[in-house]
């Protein structure tokens, strides 16, 4: 499948956790400037992203406790309370049935469960483009991964 290095107008991309959380991790350098970038696209109406309420849960655990600089309990709940209710943040959930797509998805294509579970819930929701830095996502053939950090 061919790599896209960035969404177009109409396609709607997936911000996986990596990149929101650079985006907010200050001590990440190039990183977090490239990914406060994108994310500011959509802050300021110019893009619309999906994210997955997983995304959330895991951008909440890793900002406030494995990055350099945890950022305070309530300013991560902050941030995830502007994302959900944002109007150019497009919130995916899973349900039951998504988990044993996410199972098919980890057995056939050999990715990490938690990622099959992101892709399964993009699939459902229509979406198949995502920025993301991890690259098993590029063993699901339906997805269209864009590392903005390789640019």
């Amino acid at each position: 499948m061919r790599r896209e290095m960035s969404c177009t107008s109409d396609e709607i991309c997936l911000i996986d956790t990596n990149i929101l959380v650079y985006a907010y991790d200050e001590s990440e350098g190039k990183k977090h400037e490239i990914c406060k970038r994108l994310i500011d696209e959509c802050w300021r109406l110019r893009e619309k992203y999906s994210i997955s309420i997983q995304n959330l849960s895991e951008f909440y655990v890793v900002i406030t406790k494995k990055i350099e600089n945890p950022v305070p309990i309530e300013m991560a709940k902050e941030i995830i309370e502007d994302i959900i209710e944002f109007q150019n943040w497009i919130l995916m959930d899973y349900d039951p049935r998504t988990i044993l797509s996410a199972i098919e998805l980890n057995r056939v294509y050999k990715v990490h469960y938690w990622d099959a579970l992101i892709a399964a819930t993009m699939r459902e929701n229509k979406i198949f483009r995502i920025y993301t830095e991890d690259g098993d996502f590029k063993n699901i053939p339906w997805l269209n991964v864009i590392n903005p950090l390789e640019r």
